[in-house]
C-alpha cells in the first residue's frame, strides 16, 4: 500500500470530573500515543486524537476512522471513567480493527500522597471494565491487551496486532491475477471468490495468458541487459547461463519474463498473482526466478491458479515487513520417516521466494517434466534453520478455514546434489504423526504459507479481524482434543454466521 498508514489512539473519558481532569487525561493519554509511535515494535505511526466524552464525539470519531483510507485500525483507552451506554452507536459504526488497551499512566500507587484527586484521574481499572462489558454485550470483535506501555511485553504484542491490522488493510484493497484457471480436477484451489471479496476484500480476476505475453514480448533489450547483469550481481549464475555460455539465451528469456510479468502486475495495480503450468500460451518458459524476486518484492504468488494461498502470502508478507527471516509459498512434498527423526521436505517446481533462504541463491536451468516449454530458470537454495509457522488456508464450502503448524526448519541431514529446486526441511510440532493427522482432519491445503518471520500471534490477531476461524498445531496439540476442538469451532461458525 501506497499511501501513508496510521492507528488511532481514542481515550474515553467523562466531563463529570471538571476540566482540570480533563486536561491530564489529555496530556497523559498523547504522551502515552507518542511512546507507542515511537516504539519500535509497531510497524506504522500511531495518531493521537483528542478525549471523547459524550455520544456523539464517539460516533463522530469512530465513524470518520471508519471512512478514512489512512486508518487501519483504533487502539482505545479509558482513562478515568466513561459510560460504555455512550459507546454504543461508535462501536456499532466502527469498520476497523480494534485493540482495547488496558493500561494505566504511572507505574506505581504513590503510596504516600494519594488523594481522590489522584484516584478519579486514575481508575482505568474502573473505567475498562466498563468498556470491557459493553464491547462483549455487543459481540465487538476486538484484542485486548493488558500492560504498561513502557513494558517491552506490551508493546511487542501490541505491535502484533499492529501488524495484523496492516494486513488486514491491505487485503481489503488487493487485486489479484489469475493467469488462466486452477489445475484441472484439483479440489483444494478451488473456491468461493465472492466470498472471499466479502470476507477478506480482496479482489480475484482471471486474464488470459496471452495478455502476459504480450507485455513479456514489449521487454526492451536494454531492460534485459541490465536484468541479466543484476543476476549475475546479485547469485551465483551457473556458466552455461552467464554472458557467452551455451545456453545465455535462457536465461535472458527468463529476464524477459520477469520484465513482462513485473510491468503487468504494476500497470494492474496488482498485489498477488497465480500462475498454471497446464496454461502457458506463447510462454516460452514456466515463470521460475521471476516469480521468485517478486515474491521477495512482497508479492503473493499461488502455484496452479490457487489464489487462496496468494492471498494469504502477500497477507503474510505484509504483516511481516521489516522483520527477520522471511516468508514463502510452500507445497509439503515428501516425507523422511526416520523412526525418532521424522521430518518434512517442502518444496515447489520452482516458485520458492529467496527471502527463506540460507545462503546466496544459485541461478540455474533444468528439464521440467510438465508444461511442455523450455527448461525453466530458478534459483536454487535450502531454507535458513529457525522456528516458523506453516500456514494454510482452505474453503470449507460455508466459510474460510486457517490451519497453522509450528515448526523447526533445520539444515538438509545430507547435501541435495540432484534436486533441482529450492527447498526448505522441518520437524512439525509436535510430531510428525500428531501435526499430519491434525492437518489432515482440517482440511489443510497442500499449497501454504512457510514464514519465519511473522510470529504467530499476529496470525491469531488477523484471523480474529478477519472473523476467520484458525486453528492451530503445536507442542500440547493431541489428536483427539484436536478433533473435538474442530467439532465445537463448526458449531460456533454455524451459528455464529447464520442460517
Amino acid at each position: 500500500m501506497s499511501q501513508p498508514q496510521e492507528i488511532w489512539f481514542v481515550t474515553g473519558s467523562q466531563s463529570l470530573y471538571g476540566q482540570e481532569i480533563l486536561d491530564q487525561v489529555a496530556e497523559q493519554s498523547r504522551s502515552i500515543a507518542d511512546r507507542l509511535d515511537a516504539s519500535p515494535d509497531l510497524p506504522t505511526a500511531v495518531v493521537w486524537k483528542p478525549v471523547v466524552t459524550e455520544a456523539d464525539s464517539i460516533y463522530r470519531l469512530l465513524s470518520d476512522a471508519s471512512a478514512d483510507d489512512t486508518c487501519i485500525g483504533v487502539i482505545a483507552w479509558m482513562h478515568t471513567f466513561s459510560p460504555a451506554k455512550m459507546w454504543i452507536r461508535g462501536l456499532n459504526a466502527l469498520r476497523r480493527p480494534l485493540l482495547h488497551f488496558h493500561t494505566q499512566f504511572g507505574v506505581e500507587i504513590p503510596w504516600d500522597t494519594i488523594d481522590m484527586d489522584f484516584m478519579n484521574l486514575n481508575q482505568a481499572a474502573h473505567g475498562d471494565r466498563e468498556f470491557g462489558y459493553i464491547q462483549t454485550r455487543l459481540a465487538v470483535s476486538r484484542a485486548t491487551i493488558a500492560g504498561h506501555v513502557d513494558n517491552a511485553e506490551t508493546t511487542t504484542r501490541i505491535g502484533s496486532w499492529a501488524r495484523a491490522a496492516l494486513a488486514a488493510a491491505d487485503l481489503r484493497g488487493l487485486r489479484l491475477a489469475r493467469f488462466g484457471d486452477n489445475m484441472r480436477d484439483v479440489a483444494v484451489t478451488e473456491g468461493d471468490k465472492v466470498e472471499a471479496e466479502s470476507r477478506f476484500g480482496v479482489s480475484v480476476n482471471s486474464y488470459s495468458i496471452n495478455d502476459l505475453v504480450a507485455s513479456v514480448e514489449a521487454a526492451a533489450d536494454t531492460d534485459i541487459d541490465k536484468l541479466v547483469e543484476e543476476y549475475q550481481d546479485r547469485y551465483r549464475v551457473a556458466d552455461e547461463l552467464c554472458r557467452g555460455g551455451a545456453r545465455h539465451d535462457t536465461l535472458r528469456e527468463a529476464a524477459r519474463i520477469e520484465i513482462g510479468l513485473r510491468q503487468f502486475l504494476e500497470d494492474g495495480r496488482f498485489g498477488a498473482f497465480t500462475t498454471n503450468f497446464e496454461d502457458l500460451g506463447g510462454l516460452r518458459q514456466l515463470p521460475g526466478i521471476a516469480v521468485q524476486r517478486l515474491m521477495a518484492d512482497g508479492y503473493g504468488f499461488g502455484a496452479e491458479g490457487d489464489w487462496k494461498t496468494a492471498a494469504m502470502v502477500r497477507a503474510v508478507k505484509t504483516m511481516s515487513r521489516g522483520l527477520p527471516g522471511g516468508t514463502s509459498f510452500m507445497e509439503d512434498y515428501t516425507y523422511d520417516l526416520t523412526r525418532g527423526a521424522e521430518t518434512i521436505l517442502g518444496a515447489h517446481m520452482l516458485e520458492v521466494c529467496p527471502s527463506i533462504a540460507a545462503q546466496t541463491p544459485t541461478v540455474e536451468a533444468h528439464p521440467l517434466a510438465i508444461g511442455g516449454r523450455e527448461d525453466p530458470v530458478r534459483m536454487r537454495f535450502t531454507a535458513a534453520p529457525g522456528d516458523a509457522v506453516v500456514l494454510g488456508i482452505c474453503d470449507l464450502g460455508g466459510r474460510f478455514r486457517l490451519v497453522a503448524n509450528e515448526v523447526r526448519v533445520i539444515e538438509p541431514p545430507a547435501p541435495l546434489r540432484s534436486l533441482p529446486v529450492a527447498c526448505a526441511v522441518w520437524e512439525p510440532q509436535p510430531s510428525w504423526s500428531t501435526s499430519t493427522e491434525a492437518w489432515l482432519m482440517a482440511g489443510g491445503p497442500h499449497h501454504t504459507v512457510l514464514t519465519s518471520a511473522a510470529p504467530l500471534s499476529a496470525l491469531r490477531d488477523l484471523s480474529m479481524i478477519l472473523g476467520t476461524e484458525l486453528v492451530t498445531i503445536g507442542a500440547g496439540t493431541e489428536p483427539y482434543g484436536f478433533q473435538r476442538e474442530l467439532r465445537w469451532n463448526a458449531v460456533y461458525h454455524h451459528l455464529a454466521d447464520g442460517l
